[in-house]
């Protein structure tokens, strides 16, 4: 068994990346155990990796280096193309309140770092470790590791700082979102209620209409005329007439009394009204007859980035396509509107046909397993480049740069939201994309915690524990200041939740939040604000460093 005792104990890419698997397995384990509704994730892989360092694991410092600064470009990139496909549209409406206060969040808590270092003279990478941790920030961390290498300075002290303030800024926000519940006397159950109420006056919510035809410039007129006439506004899916439904071909007349079914938003439905003749909303009824309807998934790569016009579906086939389901949102189907590869397709026409419909879509689930590899590392290539381009700011000591965070979460996020160049697209199954961000995260969590483990003990016993509190205060007072603002702007409790476990990219305390109500309110809120606050933590983390060197 000698062997075994080399392996072990000689340091060297065998020895690191055992005690690398050790740390992400067992971390991953950790993580699942749940205390008092909260769950540490994945973030158990930084602690356990802290142990395994503690412990005296001999490993090669150069590789965990490498590790973790590939492991943080996977993990950027992956949630970069997953939220480029609504990443603009989240400043809309009640979007830009939230993502003001969580831009309010990120300043303030860099703030609050910069008179910590003014202050006490703690050393610049210290602080913004502590700072980063503070705010459970992974690529905030590794960006700053990369100026602090490149400047020459060794970026294992900022790990510490990272590792003694993160178990606070997760304890810390939630203790935050409880605090501001009982200042407030919220009751939970009020606020699911109006959360609920608020969802029906969604403008842009999707909904199956039905319209009655009184309008006598479109009684006589063919399908095609109304899809061309309302085509922004409306997609037909049948017709009742008579007592039964048939199918909407582009040369069926319209006839008076006739019901166009089909999908609308609701802030169409006054411009139907006046074009057509009356307008229920209505549930989505099961179709009776020869009629039938399916979900379809888009997998056929020759149709990918087509219009619904280019495709032609309505014309080939009686069948027609009334919803599309892409990245979480849902579409209103038009002429002009470009199908994705992964995107369902609702489709309604007669049964016999349904079948061609879906072989012709693809419909396979197999063929859209098979990963998408050259717009991924083509991607993270541009990205890497984009990252090493200097920025000069006036007042900074060296130029900034994006860096192995920055450039390939900026390149991911304009590649997920334009989701192709020419012929080359960049969908990546979620499956994939959550495997890619996992691993990515693992790897960067796990050689942090490798590394820090060798002095954490020993920092935090040798007068470190004061890092825990200048965390803690990084951590507390932003988000009591922008939750407190924000409930005496009415904003929904569980929306403030949401928001403010965005603004610290903290997903055990989203997890503590959804576990308040059964809604969607505190994840749709975490999704509004997670784009913009990361992007802004990873450049203020380095500008931090820069500012203070």
């Amino acid at each position: 068994m000698e062997f075994l005792s080399d392996i072990f104990t000689q340091p060297g890419i065998v020895s690191t990346l055992l005690y690398l698997c050790l740390a992400a397995f067992s971390g991953v384990l950790l993580g699942k155990f749940r205390f008092l509704h909260i769950k540490l994730g994945v973030a158990g892989v930084l602690f356990t990796g802290i142990i395994i360092g503690h412990c005296g694991a001999a490993f090669d410092h150069d590789i965990l280096v490498f590790v973790r600064d590939f492991g943080l470009i996977l993990f950027v990139y992956s949630i970069g193309i997953d939220m480029g496909p609504r990443f603009f549209t989240s400043f809309k409406k009640d979007g830009l309140t939230l993502n003001l206060l969580a831009v309010g969040i990120v300043l303030a808590g860099f703030g609050i770092a910069f008179l910590i270092y003014a202050l006490t003279g703690l050393p610049s990478e210290i602080v913004t470790g502590i700072m980063c941790g503070a705010v459970t920030n992974t690529p905030g961390l590794g960006a700053a590791q990369q100026v602090l290498t490149d400047m020459g300075i060794s970026a294992d002290t900022a790990a510490t700082g990272y590792a003694i303030a993160y178990p606070f800024g997760v304890i810390g926000l939630i203790l935050a979102m409880l605090l501001v519940r009982w200042l407030f006397r919220i009751k939970i159950d009020d606020e699911e209620k109006n959360y609920s109420k608020s969802l029906g006056g969604k403008n842009n919510k999707l909904e199956s209409v039905e319209i009655t035809i009184t309008n006598p410039n479109i009684i006589g007129q063919k399908i095609s005329y109304i899809r061309e006439a309302v085509d922004s506004e409306l997609a037909v899916s049948r017709i009742y007439r008579n007592g039964q439904y048939i199918f909407a071909a582009e040369n069926e007349v319209l006839q008076e009394g006739d019901v166009l079914y089909g999908v609308s938003a609701r802030n169409c439905i006054r411009n139907l009204q006046i074009k057509i003749g009356p307008v229920t909303i209505g549930g989505r009824k099961e179709i009776e007859g020869m009629l039938g309807i399916h979900n379809i998934l888009l997998t056929n790569r020759k149709l990918a980035g087509k219009t619904i016009e280019q495709v032609g579906i309505y014309r080939r086939y009686p069948a027609n396509i009334t919803r599309i389901y892409r990245s979480g949102m849902e579409i209103l189907p038009t002429l002009k509107t470009t199908i994705e590869l992964g995107d369902t397709l609702k489709v309604v026409g007669k049964r016999e046909i349904l079948n061609d419909v879906k072989n012709e879509l693809g419909d396979s689930v197999k063929e859209l397993a098979v990963p998408n590899i050259v717009p991924i590392f083509m991607g993270i290539f541009i990205g890497i480049i984009l990252g090493s381009i200097p920025i000069f700011i006036p007042g900074l000591p060296a130029p900034a740069k994006l860096g192995l965070a920055g450039g390939p979460l900026v390149v991911a996020i304009l590649l997920g939201y334009k989701g192709r160049i020419g012929k080359m697209n960049f969908y990546m199954t979620p499956g994939a994309n959550l495997m890619l961000r996992e691993m990515g995260i693992i790897m960067f969590l796990a050689s942090v915690g490798l590394i820090a483990g060798r002095t954490f003990w020993t920092t935090l016993t040798n007068g470190g524990w004061i890092w825990l509190a200048y965390g803690a205060a990084i951590t507390f007072i932003p988000v009591m200041l922008a939750a407190t603002i924000a409930r005496f702007l009415k904003i929904n409790y569980l929306k403030i939740c949401g928001c403010v476990a965005g603004a610290m990219t903290d997903p055990p305390a989203l997890e503590f939040a959804n576990g308040i109500a059964p809604v969607q309110a505190q994840s749709t809120a975490y999704a509004t604000v997670y784009p913009l606050t990361m992007f802004l933590r990873v450049m203020l983390a380095q500008m931090f460093v820069l500012m203070t060197m």
